[in-house]
C-alpha cells in the first residue's frame, strides 16, 4: 500500500541558521523533498543531504498557485515534504495559504513556528521593542500594498496615532511615500527610525535617522530589501546595546575551505565573531585508491611501536577501517601514539586512547624532534596514518633520525564540485573579504576550480589566511603569499590571526 505523503510548514528564521528551531532540523533531517524560499538562509539546505531540493524561484518569479500545486503534487506522491518558509509560515508568508489547500486536499500537515525577523533584526541592530522607559507595545504592517488596495491615507492616519514601537516590513520600495504620509497625519517628523538590512546575518547593514530624514539616508547607504523598518524612542537605544554589530570580524566575508564534515568548527567561530561565512568545501575525503598497505598494516599491528596521526580525519578513515576486521581496541596493542595538533588529540580521546606525544609545532622536523625526545626512535617501526598524497618532510624526518617508517594511507582527498548552498555562486558573484585554507590541498584543489590568481585579480580586496607554513608553501607555489598565517596552526590560532588583522 502506498504510504500517504505529509508536509511541514517550517518557519527557517529571520537569516541566521543558528535560529532554526529544534523541530525545524529534525523535520529537514528526513525530509525527502525540500521546498524553499529565496530568503531562506541557504546554510540549512546541510541538515537535508538525502532530499530533493527545489527553489521556489528566484526573486519570486514562481507564482504562489504554482508553489501550491507543487506541493500538493509531491505529497500525493507519497513524499515528506519540507516547505521551509523564511522567518514564520504564518507571518506575512503565505502560510495560511499553503495550510488551507492542504487542508482542503486533506492532506496531513504541521506547521512549525519560525522566528520571525519582527523580533530578530531589531533585537541584532540593538534595539529592543519594548523598554519599561520608552513603551509597552509594538505595532507590526506592511509598507508593501496590493494593487488594489486604494484606503491606504486612512491606514496611515491610523497607524500615526497608535502608541508604541511600529515595525514596518516590506516598506522598502515606498519608504519616502509612506513616511512622509506617517508625518502628514501627524506623527511627530523627529521621531527615532532605524532600517535594517539583512538582519541576523554577516551581510547585515543598518542606518538610523529619523523620520523626516530615514529615507534620504537610505538612499545614500544604498539600503536595499530584504530590510525592515523600526520606529519609536527604543530606537535610541541601539548605541548602547548594538551587540551584534560590534564584534570583531562583523561585516567580513569569510570563504571557508575545509571538507563538509572539518567546516563546521572554523565556521562555527567565525560566525560567532559576526563574520558571513561562505563554507566552500574543495576536497571530500574518500578511500584510498589501493587498500593493500592499510590492510597489511593492520595484519602488523602489534609490530609498530608508534602510531602517528596527522589530522582527525586520519583517526576518524582508520579506525573505520579498523573496526571492520577488529571488535576490540585491545587489539591496537600496546602502541604508543603522537598526534599532531590539539584536534587530533581530541578526536583520539573520543576513542579512550592516551596521546603520548602533540608537538607544539606542526611541522614534519618538530614532530620528528618531539618524538625522539619522547624516545629515542632509532630502529623504532613507525606507522604514519595520514592522506594519500602529502608532503614527504615528516616520514624523510623520522628515518633521518633512525626510524623505520611504514607511510599508510587512510584515506585519499578528491576535488569537491557541488554547491548544494549556492556559496560558490556567491564567491563568483561578488567575491569576499579573505579566503581561508587549511591545507595544502585545499589550496590546490580550490585553485583547480576558481583560479585562485584569476580570482584575486577580479576582487583585489580579497586576502588569503593560512593555517601555518605547510599550507603557505601551496600559496607560494601559485606565487601568492597569505596576509596572514596562523601562529599556532589550529583552528583557534586561524581565527586568532584573523581577528587580529582586523583590529
Amino acid at each position: 500500500m502506498k504510504s500517504k505523503g505529509a508536509v511541514y510548514l517550517v518557519g527557517a528564521g529571520p537569516g541566521d541558521a543558528g535560529l532554526l528551531t529544534l523541530r525545524g532540523a529534525e523535520l529537514l533531517a528526513r525530509a525527502e523533498v525540500v521546498i524553499y524560499d529565496q530568503l531562506v538562509n541557504p546554510d540549512l539546505l546541510r541538515l537535508a543531504p538525502q532530499a530533493e531540493l527545489i527553489h521556489r524561484g528566484k526573486g519570486m518569479t514562481m507564482p504562489q498557485e504554482d508553489i501550491t500545486a507543487l506541493i500538493l503534487a509531491k505529497a500525493r506522491e507519497g513524499k515528506t515534504v519540507v516547505r521551509l518558509k523564511g522567518g514564520d509560515p504564518y507571518i506575512f508568508g503565505r502560510g495560511g495559504e499553503e495550510a488551507e489547500a492542504l487542508a482542503a486536499a486533506k492532506i496531513h500537515f504541521e506547521v512549525v513556528p519560525g522566528v520571525s525577523s519582527v523580533v530578530a533584526a531589531p533585537n541584532y541592530a540593538g534595539i529592543p521593542l519594548t523598554h519599561r522607559e520608552h513603551c509597552s507595545s509594538f505595532t507590526v504592517f506592511t509598507g508593501h500594498a496590493e494593487a488594489a488596495e486604494t484606503k491606504t491615507d486612512l491606514r496611515y492616519e491610523q497607524i500615526a496615532k497608535i502608541p508604541g514601537t511600529k515595525v514596518v516590513l516590506m516598506g522598502m520600495e515606498r519608504l519616502a511615500e509612506w513616511t512622509r504620509s506617517l508625518i502628514a497625519h501627524g506623527m511627530a517628523a523627529d521621531t527615532p527610525v532605524a532600517v535594517v538590512e539583512q538582519g541576523t546575518t554577516g551581510r547585515q547593514r543598518s542606518v538610523a535617522g529619523t523620520l523626516a530624514t530615514i529615507a534620504a539616508l537610505v538612499a545614500e547607504k544604498k539600503i536595499a530589501p530584504p530590510a525592515l523598518t523600526i520606529l519609536g524612542g527604543v530606537v535610541t537605544l541601539r548605541g548602547k546595546l548594538n551587540w551584534f554589530e560590534s564584534r570583531p570580524l562583523f561585516g567580513q566575508r569569510i570563504v571557508v575551505t575545509r571538507t563538509r564534515t572539518q567546516a563546521s568548527e572554523l565556521s562555527r567561530q567565525l560566525a560567532e565573531r559576526g563574520a558571513d561565512v561562505l563554507e566552500i568545501p574543495t576536497i571530500k575525503t574518500v578511500p584510498p585508491t589501493n587498500l593493500a598497505p592499510i590492510a597489511d598494516a593492520l595484519i602488523e599491528l602489534n609490530s609498530y611501536d608508534w602510531l602517528v596521526f596527522t589530522s582527525p580525519t586520519g583517526v576518524t578513515k582508520f579506525f573505520e577501517i579498523f573496526f571492520r576486521g577488529f571488535d576490540d581496541m585491545r587489539d591496537i596493542g600496546g602502541v604508543r601514539i603522537a598526534a599532531v595538533g590539539p584536534a587530533t588529540a581530541a578526536k583520539l580521546k573520543e576513542f579512550h586512547l592516551k596521546v603520548n606525544v602533540m608537538p607544539e609545532e606542526f611541522i614534519g622536523v618538530k614532530i620528528a624532534a618531539a618524538m625522539n625526545k619522547y624516545e629515542s626512535v632509532e630502529n623504532l617501526k613507525i606507522c604514519l596514518l595520514r592522506a594519500e598524497v602529502a608532503t614527504p618532510e615528516l616520514p624523510q624526518a623520522l628515518e633521518a633520525l633512525g626510524g623505520i617508517v611504514d607511510d599508510i594511507p587512510c584515506y585519499q582527498t578528491v576535488p569537491e564540485t557541488e554547491d548544494r548552498t549556492g556559496a560558490a555562486a556567491r564567491l563568483v558573484e561578488a567575491g569576499a573579504d579573505w579566503i581561508t585554507f587549511t591545507s595544502g590541498s585545499t589550496v590546490e584543489n580550490f585553485h583547480a576550480r576558481f583560479d585562485l590568481p584569476a580570482l584575486l585579480k577580479k576582487f583585489p580586496q580579497t586576502k588569503l589566511a593560512s593555517i601555518g607554513p605547510e599550507t603557505s608553501k601551496a600559496l607560494a607555489a601559485l606565487g601568492l603569499k597569505p596576509a596572514v598565517e596562523a601562529k599556532a596552526h589550529t583552528i583557534e590560532g586561524l581565527v586568532a590571526a584573523l581577528e587580529k588583522s582586523a583590529a
